[in-house]
């Protein structure tokens, strides 16, 4: 897109482009969301930027209408296998403030100079910027969804200082952390969640376009494995719920099936799920401002979740783990257009617009799965999994870590798996390289093609998985493609 095909989705208050950009006022002062229903700027007052980071880092501070920091991410780093795609899943998985900047750059194998200029000349900011305004928005979901201490809740947010997290959310919200607490909506939405622990985090995890929802429920329903997960209530209302082992401590979730939809906007103050996003052109074709009346489209919606965590400075990690799990970050218009025109899927488009292709809430966890299958993978829970200290109802136990399993029954495919994901002779993090990780796996003994094409498609959120016959027309979403051809009974 140029820049005129932006400010022509602005003018409309495209919703299909949230997350794909974002545009600043310069008479103002502030940045927004495409889709927010203010008065449209003129065109010489505008900037747009690839990333909210960009756009605080040259001044501008977060609208408090249409809360651009909670857009849903851009779909375009699911498809990207560069050094940039890479960088920004890690980011998005907290790797920044656990690791630091030398962290990023030794899992990407590039020097922390090297990260630094890429992501600068592309997005216009760097690693520690784009982690910046995400500490930001995780802060602001905290001060306005739990009653953390302040202090403990810059902490949380990945802040090194108390005087850094003030500076930021003075910085992004013109507003000071106390302020931001006594904006937010009054009574909480946690009621609405069955099944879900008493504590918690209450979070409307945010998607663009039509959402599929009851055939990703559906999936899960079929795949959970006792005692890690459950999918409870009756079709259309169900709550899938699981553990979670993450960097600081565990988690249990809960998320439903029934959505939130998105009329106009999305209402000021809603806790949506923080990501880095950027512009990307395989993700927002310009011809969809064409083709696709905004009128004519489904603007998004959310999901409601809960998240109960031992830590709250596994937010972030737990959050971007979800949104991978049910592929929040898609871009469903340019999916079913390049879907849609071929002969044979446009009819399954046309019939289940917007269907996800889910991914993992943990990595090693489904890869092993992928390998031994669901009754193996309940035992291994009953002898190996870690219990937790305050089971929740049918919830009892963490998935046993690869380390374990690969001690506790080192021989067969498993055992050759889980030791070289416990020797990190295997890495399936976000920021892994997807054609290295496929080798690897296709050289342990044991693993066939197509386990090892699931564990990409699942555990990378590799957006492009299929046979090697299938149609070059349906790249790069042919993942998306099998999971029309299973719902219409042509593939097991």
């Amino acid at each position: 897109m140029d820049e005129d095909s932006r400010y022509e989705a602005v003018r409309s208050r495209d919703a299909r482009f949230d997350g794909e950009f974002f545009f600043a006022v310069e008479t103002t002062g502030i940045y927004c969301r495409p889709s927010c229903p203010a008065v449209t700027p003129k065109r010489r007052n505008v900037r747009f930027f690839a990333t909210a980071a960009a756009a605080q880092g040259s001044g501008f501070r977060a609208c408090r209408r249409c809360r651009p920091d909670a857009v849903p991410g851009s779909a375009e780093w699911n498809v990207r296998a560069d050094v940039v795609g890479r960088a920004m899943r890690l980011i998005g998985d907290g790797i920044v403030d656990r690791e630091g900047v030398a962290g990023l750059a030794a899992r990407l194998g590039y020097s922390a100079r090297q990260v630094q200029r890429q992501l600068t000349t592309e997005l216009g900011a760097g690693p520690v910027a784009l982690a910046r305004a995400q500490r930001a928005h995780t802060a602001r979901v905290l001060l306005q969804t739990t009653g953390l201490a302040i202090t403990e809740i810059g902490f949380a947010a990945g802040f090194a200082s108390v005087r850094q997290f003030n500076d930021t959310i003075r910085e992004v919200y013109a507003s000071t952390p106390t302020e931001l607490r006594a904006a937010a909506p009054k009574g909480g939405r946690g009621d609405r969640l069955t099944g879900t622990p008493t504590a918690g985090i209450p979070l409307r995890l945010a998607y663009r376009g039509t959402y599929q929802a009851g055939l990703v429920f559906d999936l899960l329903e079929r795949e959970a494995v006792p005692g890690v997960e459950d999918v409870s209530g009756p079709a259309g209302r169900r709550t899938y719920r699981r553990t979670l082992r993450l960097p600081h401590g565990t988690g249990i979730v809960a998320v439903q099936e029934r959505m939130g939809v998105v009329r106009k906007r999305a209402p000021a103050g809603d806790h949506i799920a923080p990501g880095p996003s950027a512009p990307g052109p395989l993700a927002a074709p310009a011809s969809r401002l064409r083709a696709t009346p905004a009128s004519a489209t489904h603007p998004g919606g959310w999901l409601d979740a809960r998240l109960h965590l031992t830590d709250p400075r596994d937010l972030t990690t737990a959050v971007q783990r979800l949104r991978r799990l049910f592929d929040l970050d898609a871009d469903p218009y340019a999916v079913d257009e390049r879907l849609g025109d071929d002969s044979r899927l446009g009819p399954m488009v046309a019939v289940r617009p917007g269907l996800r292709s889910p991914g993992a809430a943990d990595a090693e966890e489904l890869a092993v799965r992928a390998v031994v299958g669901s009754v193996e993978a309940e035992r291994l829970v009953r002898r190996y999994g870690k219990a937790l200290d305050a089971p929740c109802g049918s919830l009892t136990h963490l998935f046993p870590e690869a380390a374990v399993l690969a001690g506790a029954e080192p021989h067969g495919p498993l055992g050759a798996l889980t030791a070289a994901l416990a020797d990190g002779a295997l890495r399936l993090d976000p920021g892994a390289d997807r054609d290295e990780a496929h080798r690897a796996l296709l050289d342990l003994p044991g693993l066939d093609a197509r386990t090892v094409a699931v564990i990409r498609t699942r555990a990378l959120g590799d957006p492009d998985v299929a046979p090697p016959d299938t149609p070059d027309s349906w790249r790069p979403w042919r993942s998306y493609a099998l999971q029309h051809l299973r719902a219409a009974g042509e593939l097991e």
